[in-house]
């Protein structure tokens, strides 16, 4: 396979021109409805090709914003995608892969450095919301009219973006978040003012130890089994079910791949990995590579999650089954 060069072309030199887009992608439908959608949005596709082009290095140079649809990658296809992966990096160029959920784990580790978008099976509808996520982060960008739907989407996606920061600060501020005591929560630890007195501060308390994975284990089973008779939906709580996975996981010294996470959170997984990015991204996860093979990686619960999911227990008590 020959070396792709991944050259960027000039673009924000002037509020008005155009952000350049470059799709690949091998399924004929897909590649026109990304060409359509990004056409739609008032956007210039610089490369619309199939992943042979973009694999075989006969592009030139790539757009601001770089749309692969990459199903069932090979060894040559992810190599490639790792290169993509670094040049975004450094070029801040905006990435969007889709997959399927059997090559989730291959491209999640080789994608590791420019924070791309990796979604899983998408419709067309997720792409558009995708897209939309992308260009919210462009500056100076000005979009053609939407769609009342396309519309919908956007804004169904800024609520949901908004709610998980919310949870998110909770957590880290202990503003309502799991655990929260009166006048501080188990997410937060300050270190005390300046000018504190080292003789009058309280010493604060040794970590208890985690819980006994047989009793995480046990909620997590007792919250599945509600799905056997009303809508899983009703109790969707992504960032708890996947605390709870990682928490038994790390009693048990297990490694957890982010498919087997996406698994248990419990929502789609292109839903599950944005949550994951957010957890990663609050302190709470931890990415980790294995060091067997560079092209994966897993998740494990972060010292400040396992903090405070250790406080959390040791406070509940025997109350913890109550979580189910």
């Amino acid at each position: 396979m020959g070396q792709v060069d991944f050259t960027y072309g000039e673009a924000g030199n002037s509020a008005s021109l155009p952000i350049a887009v470059s799709i690949f992608a091998d399924c004929d439908r897909v590649r026109a409805e990304l060409e359509d959608d990004v056409d739609a949005a008032g956007l210039e596709v610089r490369e619309c090709g199939d992943l042979d082009q973009l694999f075989a290095g006969d592009v030139r140079a790539l757009g601001e914003v770089v749309l692969v649809d990459c199903p069932r990658p090979d060894v040559a296809a992810m190599a490639t995608l790792a290169r993509l992966d670094s040049r975004a990096e450094h070029s801040g160029a905006r990435l969007i892969v889709s997959t399927s959920l059997d090559s989730l784990d291959a491209v999640f580790g080789c994608c590791s450095q420019s924070n791309p978008q990796i979604l899983i099976d998408p419709r067309r509808a997720e792409r558009v919301i995708a897209l939309g996520r992308v260009l919210g982060d462009v500056p100076n960008l000005r979009l053609r009219e939407l769609s009342d739907d396309d519309r919908l989407a956007l804004l169904r996606l800024t609520e949901q973006v908004g709610h998980i920061a919310e949870r998110l600060e909770k957590l880290d501020s202990g503003g309502g978040g799991w655990g929260q005591k009166a006048g501080g929560g188990a997410f937060r630890f300050e270190s005390p003012s300046d000018g504190y007195r080292a003789e009058t501060a309280l010493v604060r308390k040794p970590r208890p130890p985690l819980p006994d994975a047989r009793l995480v284990r046990q909620i997590i089973h007792q919250r599945k089994a509600r799905a056997k008779f009303l809508d899983a939906e009703l109790f969707a709580d992504p960032a708890w079910d996947m605390l709870l996975d990682l928490t038994a996981a790390r009693v048990e010294h297990q490694r957890v791949s982010v498919t087997s996470l996406c698994i248990a959170s419990g929502v789609p997984p292109t839903t599950a990995l944005r949550w994951i990015g957010q957890m990663v991204d609050g302190g709470l996860f931890d990415r980790v590579e294995d060091d067997a093979d560079r092209r994966r990686a897993f998740i494990e619960l972060s010292d400040k999650g396992a903090d405070a999911m250790a406080r959390f227990f040791a406070e509940i008590g025997q109350d913890a089954m109550a979580l189910a």
